[in-house]
């Protein structure tokens, strides 16, 4: 080994370690991690003050599903149904018509008595838990610039997601895994840009999974090493971490040879916590049954795995593409798709409940914006930013309460009115992170998730 140092350039033996095939038997998964970044930038950092919740589960219906379908009931759209009073004629992406109903009956549910669409009689049984926020409103009814803000507090497409931010902010405490993982079917490139980490560390990015297979090995491409056995990778990751000890000792610190390395150990190590943590065989029948059918349902156990085992944020998209942009059979389409998730949702916080995790996860359900009350393509409606519904729970807030009110028709937001850039302030605040002190300098300038705006809404805090 003396011999053979000083032929290599630290360069070149970052070049060697990334050729030998026994350390990367889990390192396309790892892919997003940076090579020049210092081995602890991922360490825990504490919080600005107490957080209320420690993990997040983001359940992303990608397209936008319509406020007044699900748990914002209007009357109003009956009794001026085919009409475009005052109100109800708002520039939205697409000419749209006449006011059009909303076919699904509404039921006072729980003991909160919130009302919950008769699409959702699962989830239903939960909504004391949940609390229902029905004033939100966004910047722009385009999808591009909308899930870029929902995801990344801005509609410019080159900074950090609001995952990264939390990293970033938070650290992880689990070596073996992921801190952040997003969950979506097939191959949706135009989609990484929502959870890239931008200027912050590469290790703040997300780690994309496609789990339209459950087979952990097909999910996680190069998970195990066909060719060398445990013992044989640990002692080629022990020589590489004796190479890296003499060459920065002769050299100085690297911090780039040294990320590399610490990148090779934890692909190591997931060749074994993935295999377990991405196994829903090792669930119960009765368990996998719960939650239904589907990579939606999947992607909800996948999250309650990988949060109990460590992971800080984990967001499931419920398909690639859009699946809730009903421009036309609105009426046809929803119950399709609210029968993909009233189950699966619904079973995730029971089994978050029964494990004593969801007082401290905090699961944000939603879209990039909601949908037109007015009709397009005659049984259609058109994307919607003015005013639409999300909501929250667990991880410190209040259960079983509404906040906010869209108009009498669900168009635009009215009172108590909450700005995407509100509701970044307020996940960030039960994390236990001050939005206006989680700051990144770049550019000559601080940056953050909320920018210049946004406001903590401590009403529905627990």
């Amino acid at each position: 080994m003396q011999s053979f140092l000083p032929q290599l350039s630290r360069r070149q033996l970052l070049h060697q370690s990334a050729a030998v095939p026994g350390m990367l038997g889990a390192a396309t998964f790892l892919s997003q991690q940076s090579l020049a970044e210092s081995a602890n930038s991922l360490a825990p950092t504490g919080c600005h003050f107490a957080p209320r919740a420690k993990r997040v589960i983001h359940l992303f219906m990608n397209g936008g599903p319509f406020q007044a379908d699900l748990f914002d009931p209007k009357p109003a759209l009956h009794k001026y149904a085919g009409q475009k009073p005052e109100g109800a004629d708002l520039a939205t992406e697409r000419p749209t018509g006449g006011l059009l109903p909303s076919p699904y009956k509404f039921r006072k549910c729980g003991e909160s008595g919130v009302p919950v669409s008769d699409l959702l009689p699962n989830l239903a049984n939960h909504i004391d838990d949940i609390c229902v926020l029905r004033s939100l409103h966004a910047d722009n009814p385009n999808h591009g610039p909308a899930l870029l803000q929902m995801n990344n507090g801005t509609i410019l497409p080159t900074r950090p997601s609001m995952g990264a931010w939390f990293l970033y902010g938070l650290g992880t405490e689990n070596e073996d895994l992921p801190g952040y993982v997003v969950l979506c079917p097939g191959k949706p490139v135009r989609f990484s840009i929502l959870w890239n980490s931008a200027f912050l560390p590469s290790s703040c990015q997300g780690t994309y999974i496609n789990h339209s297979s459950v087979d952990p090995q097909k999910m996680i491409p190069h998970l195990r090493n066909k060719k060398w056995d445990q013992a044989t990778q640990q002692r080629q990751l022990d020589l590489l971490r004796k190479l890296d000890a003499e060459a920065q000792q002769r050299n100085g610190e690297d911090e780039a040879f040294e990320a590399r390395i610490r990148s090779m150990e934890t692909a190591f190590r997931m060749q074994f916590r993935a295999s377990d943590a991405f196994d829903l065989e090792q669930e119960t029948k009765q368990t996998r049954e719960s939650y239904g059918k589907g990579h939606f349902a999947n992607g909800c156990l996948l999250a309650r795995r990988l949060v109990e085992r460590g992971v800080r944020f984990v967001q499931v998209y419920y398909g690639n593409g859009q699946p809730w942009d009903t421009h036309s059979n609105h009426d046809k389409s929803v119950p399709n798709l609210c029968r993909t998730i009233d189950q699966p949702i619904a079973s995730l916080m029971s089994d978050l409940k029964q494990r004593g995790l969801l007082e401290d996860t905090l699961i944000i359900w939603g879209g990039e914006f909601g949908r037109t009350p007015t009709s397009e393509n005659g049984n259609g409606r058109d994307h919607n930013h003015h005013g639409f519904t999300m909501w929250l729970a667990g991880g410190g807030v209040r259960g079983g309460m509404t906040w906010g009110e869209t108009d009498e028709f669900g168009f635009k937001a009215a009172v108590n009115r909450m700005h995407v850039h509100d509701l970044h302030a307020t996940v960030l605040h039960l994390l236990g992170l001050d939005h206006e002190r989680l700051t990144y300098h770049q550019a000559g300038r601080d940056f953050r998730l909320t920018d210049v705006h946004g406001n903590v809404v401590r009403e529905i805090l627990a």
